[in-house]
Parts: structure tokens; C-alpha cells; sequence
């Protein structure tokens, strides 16, 4: 009979295992969707700000602006260099003139999502 109640333990715990796997797999899912929509919303934006007059992805726009290595820097850099770029242009030593205006209109999300976009882009 213990053998029996161990054995029932067992495949309830290799229930709840394999449930609680089950839902981290579905809400990553969801959390993947939604990166997914920013991404989207993010390129969007880049778009409608006209960044291409400055800078270039994947050889489209200015060359003298790459943004194809953008992704490697962390998200408060790339939020600093769209909110304070003069700060973030001295903080790298940057000469390339003119300076980028301040992107200061735009939404909460606009912005998180531009950031969004921009961690995508990483050179191999």
C-alpha cells in the first residue's frame, strides 16, 4: 500500500512538473507575441521619425549612421541616446555633427518600442 501512495505522489508531482512547464512555455509564448508587436511598433516609428535620413539598417538610409550593431548596447543607453543624445554624443566622444535631436515627444511606448527595435539589430 506505501508503495502504491509513493507511486501516486510521484505522478502528481510529475504532473504538477510537467503543468507548471507547460504554463512557463505559454507565457513565454505570450511574452515572445508581445516583444514581437514592439519590434513591429518600434520599426514603425523608426519609420515615421524618418531615422533613415541619419542612419542606416542593413545598408538602408545613411551610411554615416549605421545602426546595424545598435543591439549590443543595453536599453538605457539607447533610451540616453534617444532622450540626451548631446550627454550620451559626449560620453562616446562622438564628432559627427548635426547632433541628434532629442526624441522627447514621443509616447512611453513609442520610445520602449523604438528600444525594442533597436536591440534587434546585431551584426553576426
Amino acid at each position: 500500500m506505501a508503495s502504491l501512495c509513493q507511486m501516486f505522489q510521484q505522478e502528481d508531482h510529475v504532473r504538477h512538473t510537467v503543468c507548471g512547464l507547460m504554463m512557463l512555455m505559454l507565457m513565454s509564448a505570450g511574452v515572445a507575441t508581445q516583444d514581437q508587436a514592439a519590434i513591429a511598433r518600434g520599426a514603425k516609428v523608426y519609420a515615421a521619425q524618418k531615422c533613415s535620413m541619419c542612419h542606416s539598417v542593413a545598408g538602408k538610409g545613411n551610411p554615416k549612421g549605421p545602426l546595424d550593431n545598435a543591439g549590443r548596447l543595453s536599453e538605457e543607453d539607447l533610451r540616453q541616446w534617444m532622450i540626451s543624445p548631446r550627454v550620451m554624443a559626449e560620453k562616446a566622444k562622438s564628432t559627427r555633427k548635426p547632433l541628434m535631436p532629442e526624441y522627447t515627444k514621443l509616447s512611453k511606448e513609442e520610445l520602449e518600442a523604438v528600444i525594442a527595435y533597436l536591440r534587434t539589430l546585431t551584426k553576426p
